[in-house]
């Protein structure tokens, strides 16, 4: 008589006497696994951001929630140990960080997220805010601006559909209003209308200042200018220093490429100076006799180590960019947005606000 069974029946009735997961557990199991999933996602492939300022208005609207890929241009590899999904982390230790291939370029028009070269420059780069903008210029191209019309090489770029400016508008007469109903159809929200003034300004795209022009009350529109750089000092000063640029007659600026050799010069120094001090790297000053210093050591030459961007917000007059701070380094370039996968209109006297339900799942072009 076998008392105990057969060994194969004891390890079956081991395994049928396991206690069983209770329901709370089979939870904690899934949403570790969930999280370890979203984590392992948004590290890697794609990440969520959403449009806090009207800078890239009316391509993106505040309230906007974005899909944005980081494998398109290469993921980074993370350079700083924290808590996931929030800005706590472990401070003095930076690791030692690399891009993974991308399968596409850069390119101009591309809206991009990345993280703000004009931050705290004692933040790690991923630790920095991250802005949204369209590149304009890219590496190796000369840009400039001409009473508000980008060039690029020489060569004046349209402006797309959704992009917004000042423009003038030339009333035939003082006591014609433009109608503020009117103006919202077409998209215009910012615009100012003063009493007995043949002259308004408003804040249109280009297709809203066509239909603008064509009503019988308007003589013509024209862009607003602003001409005055003395508008640009102090916390407002414009990128480089010292240039008697306008945000709408900027430059001509030269974007550096990767291992382009630039030639150091009274001129050229205040252009890529903050770049080789800031993002490559190097330390930088001038010798007494006005030698330029690179690592303390007379340099006429550079050879810069990574691509840089210009980049430009849609709502051309109401955006702190590259005009402002500089160049964006590929290493800040976090990744291309993709599409609006949610929205939310909310103004400033709204309790709660709105879903726009028309720009869910659409794609940023």
């Amino acid at each position: 008589m076998r008392a105990n069974g057969t060994p194969q029946e004891n390890g079956s009735n081991k395994r049928q006497r396991r206690p069983q997961k209770s329901k709370l557990r089979e939870w904690l199991d899934a949403l570790v696994f969930a999280a370890v999933v979203m984590l392992i996602v948004r590290t890697f492939f794609f990440d969520l951001f959403k449009i806090p300022t009207p800078s890239m208005e009316r391509s993106l609207m505040v309230g906007d929630f974005l899909f944005v890929s980081k494998v398109h241009y290469g993921t980074r590899t993370p350079m700083t140990i924290g808590i996931p999904f929030t800005q706590i982390y472990l401070k003095g230790l930076e690791l030692p960080w690399t891009r993974f291939p991308g399968f596409t370029k850069v390119k101009r028009g591309d809206s991009i997220v990345f993280n703000w070269p004009g931050d705290d420059p004692s933040l790690p780069i991923e630790r920095k805010m991250h802005y949204i903008k369209r590149v304009m210029g890219l590496p190796g191209e000369t840009l400039e601006l001409r009473d508000k019309v980008v060039f690029i090489n020489g060569q004046p770029q349209e402006m797309k559909d959704t992009m917004q400016q000042f423009w003038l508008v030339y009333k035939t007469s003082p006591e014609v209003r433009l109608s503020r109903s009117a103006l919202e159809q077409l998209g215009v929200t910012e615009f100012n209308d003063p009493a007995n003034s043949t002259v308004a300004e408003v804040n249109a795209t280009p297709g809203a200042i066509k239909e603008i022009e064509s009503w019988p009350w308007v003589d013509h529109v024209a862009p607003a200018i602003i001409r005055d750089p003395s508008r640009f000092t102090g916390a407002n000063a414009l990128y480089p220093p010292h240039h008697h640029y306008t945000t709408d007659n900027y430059g001509p600026v030269s974007i550096p490429r990767k291992d382009e050799v630039v030639t150091l010069t009274q001129e050229t120094w205040a252009e890529y100076e903050p770049a080789i001090r800031k993002y490559e790297g190097h330390s930088t000053g001038r010798r007494g006799d006005g030698a330029f210093l690179i690592d303390g050591q007379p340099r006429t030459k550079y050879t810069f180590s990574q691509d840089y961007y210009f980049a430009m917000g849609d709502n051309q007059d109401n955006s702190q960019d590259s005009r402002f701070w500089g160049f964006v380094p590929m290493s800040h370039v976090v990744g291309k947005a993709l599409m609006i996968y949610f929205s939310w209109d909310k103004s400033d006297g709204d309790l709660i606000g709105m879903p726009r339900f028309g720009r869910i799942f659409s794609l940023i072009h």
